[in-house]
């Protein structure tokens, strides 16, 4: 009779460091950079992805004032961005820019369906997923 030996259970590892899954423009990235610079403790931001409707997940920034455990970290220049693990997948191929028009300036999320695929329209209502923020 075969005898099983009891195998060690870890904790499944984790990307920890971003390299090129996420590119951020020089504009963005100056923007992101005073804005970060203007508040106090402050670490850096934070992007995230949350369920947007038929139109598909919607992209977003806020300030971050730590690092949590599952967090990816880009850092570029002084400016630390962080991404949770799962959030990362669907970020993957991403860029982030910050544009000005006439009607006013706003940070934009491109290629964002790169990662999981589709065209990011609703066939129901023509709403596209990411955009400006």
């Amino acid at each position: 009779m075969l005898q099983s030996t009891p195998q060690e259970h870890s904790a499944p590892s984790f990307k920890t460091v971003m390299s090129d899954e996420i590119t951020i423009t020089p504009d963005a990235y100056e923007q992101i950079k005073a804005l970060v610079d203007d508040e106090e403790d402050i670490e850096g931001v934070r992007i995230y992805v949350a369920g947007g409707g038929c139109g598909g997940m919607t992209y977003s920034m806020t300030f971050a004032t730590e690092r949590y455990e599952h967090d990816c970290v880009l850092e570029q220049d002084g400016l630390k961005v962080f991404v949770d693990a799962v959030a990362l997948h669907y970020l993957d191929g991403v860029e982030i820019d910050y544009q000005t028009n006439d009607t006013g300036a706003s940070f934009v999320f491109k290629n964002v369906f790169q990662a999981v695929g589709g065209a990011g329209m609703c066939s129901g209502c023509g709403a596209a997923g990411g955009g400006a923020y």
